[in-house]
């Protein structure tokens, strides 16, 4: 789509979606979605985000994945990606057979500019520095649970955990069903 494309110039920048653009993108996914439980990942990222949210959803819970900075630096830098068929490497936890090459076609692999390490550093900075801010918000609301590591195997029991007293009845099983 047109927003679309304007947000992808934003990310290959290496800067975060304004919020006009980005409250645009995801309030327009979220229609239709009442009849369902729903987690969003990575929104809202700045106050304004969260406030136009607030009018017009019912936010239960926010997550809050702390994870140090170098971490997520490492895990993102060391992704590359088969164009052609979205095909995505870890060098640190999933790499290709031959450094460099896909698995599958033997074609070259690429890193995405968003994913270069001057770019990631950028993007985390931003992130933080405008993230602070809607972290506090939702901790004076009293909706705010932190969870904190570096290991999703870790982590994840915890909120698997924190989740089912929130939804019950819901299971990993039939968490995408409507209810």
């Amino acid at each position: 789509t047109e927003v679309g494309i304007l947000a992808k110039s934003y990310i290959d920048q290496g800067r975060l979606i304004p919020d006009d653009i980005m409250t645009r993108l995801m309030l327009n996914e979220l229609k239709g979605l009442d009849r369902y439980n729903w987690l969003l990942d990575g929104f809202p990222r700045t106050v304004a985000q969260a406030e136009v949210l607030d009018k017009e959803c019912q936010i239960d819970t926010v997550i809050d994945l702390d994870v140090p900075f170098e971490t997520i630096k490492c895990r993102l830098t060391a992704r590359w990606i088969h164009p052609a068929s979205g095909r995505v490497y870890n060098l640190e936890f999933s790499p290709p057979k031959v450094q460099g090459i896909d698995d599958i076609t033997g074609e070259p692999l690429v890193q995405r500019d968003d994913d270069k390490p001057e770019t990631v550093t950028k993007r985390l900075q931003a992130y933080d520095a405008q993230t602070k801010p809607v972290l506090e918000y939702y901790r004076k609301k009293g909706l705010l649970k932190s969870f904190s590591g570096t290991e999703t195997n870790k982590i994840w029991p915890h909120i698997y955990a924190f989740l089912q007293t929130k939804l019950p009845d819901v299971s990993q099983k039939d968490a995408a069903t409507p209810r």
